[in-house]
């Protein structure tokens, strides 16, 4: 029988803005395979979950705002290392973006774009992330605090 692979945790933002006339997310490349995804990272000792997904949005995106120190939500998805595969569940934590940055860390290793919550949907490849997405753009519709 084979031994179930056991689940690494992650902390992700789902970085947001009001631009207007409705709510956009920020979806950012993954390095090696350029997938649309979240800006996300391993825990890391003496740093808050909540924190943590703030300074991956700020290393990987270029942005700066408040974030929820509660979960939005979870999902679980396969990352490819190296030769092999790693279970990962993802804790996601809303990020309403003040401010995007002309100069950060990854700037040149990844591209960032801003959408509607239902267009991020069709291009995440991910079906956790998918499913998350959808879920925050009838959040975003139904919740007027959200809007900045």
């Amino acid at each position: 029988m084979k031994k179930p692979k056991s689940l690494h945790h992650q902390y992700a933002a789902l970085p947001y803005r009001w631009d207007g006339k409705a709510i956009q997310v920020m979806l950012v490349t993954s390095l090696q395979t350029r997938r649309w995804i979240i800006p996300k990272g391993w825990p890391e000792k003496n740093m808050a979950p909540h924190e943590l997904a703030a300074r991956e949005a700020f290393e990987e995106a270029g942005l700066v705002g408040t974030v929820s120190p509660e979960p939005f939500g979870s999902f679980t998805y396969e990352k490819a290392v190296r030769t092999r595969s790693q279970r990962c569940s993802v804790d996601v934590f809303l990020l309403r973006v003040d401010r995007e940055l002309d100069v950060w860390p990854e700037r040149g290793r990844r591209e960032r774009r801003w959408m509607a919550p239902a267009q991020a949907a069709l291009i995440a490849s991910d079906g956790g992330l998918v499913d998350l997405l959808l879920r925050f753009a009838s959040f975003a519709a139904e919740e007027a605090p959200v809007r900045n």
